[in-house]
């Protein structure tokens, strides 16, 4: 399955297996789906599953599926220092437009949502 979203008025193109299909069906509120780009002393992409995910540009793109895009940057660069995930904060890019991915691609496996966004 896909379909086209539109943030910052940049095109991006969602696909989703059959798997993930059927699980949005069940969803009693759509599920949004953040991509998170994350700038430190390393650029790292994540893709997050939820409901209220705090994206700060965000579209829906089905009646089950909301998509959201999130730049963060970490408040320490010393990884060492920290445990599991970092302390993050939006980062305010002065063209953010520039970042918006262009796939993202959902998958449901052994109940778990998983997902890559490609730039």
């Amino acid at each position: 399955m896909q379909a086209t979203a539109e943030i910052l008025g940049k095109k991006i193109l969602v696909e989703w297996s059959a798997s993930a299909d059927k699980a949005m069906s069940v969803l009693a509120s759509p599920m949004l789906v953040e991509m998170e780009l994350y700038f430190s002393c390393l650029i790292r992409k994540a893709v997050r599953f939820g409901q209220d995910a705090p994206s700060p540009y965000s579209v829906t793109v089905t009646p089950r599926l909301k998509l959201g895009f999130r730049p963060v940057v970490t408040k320490a660069c010393k990884v060492s220092d920290v445990e599991d995930e970092p302390p993050v904060e939006d980062f305010k890019l002065t063209k953010p437009e520039a970042f918006v991915p262009k796939k993202l691609f959902l998958d449901f496996k052994r109940g778990q949502w998983v997902g890559e966004f490609y730039m």
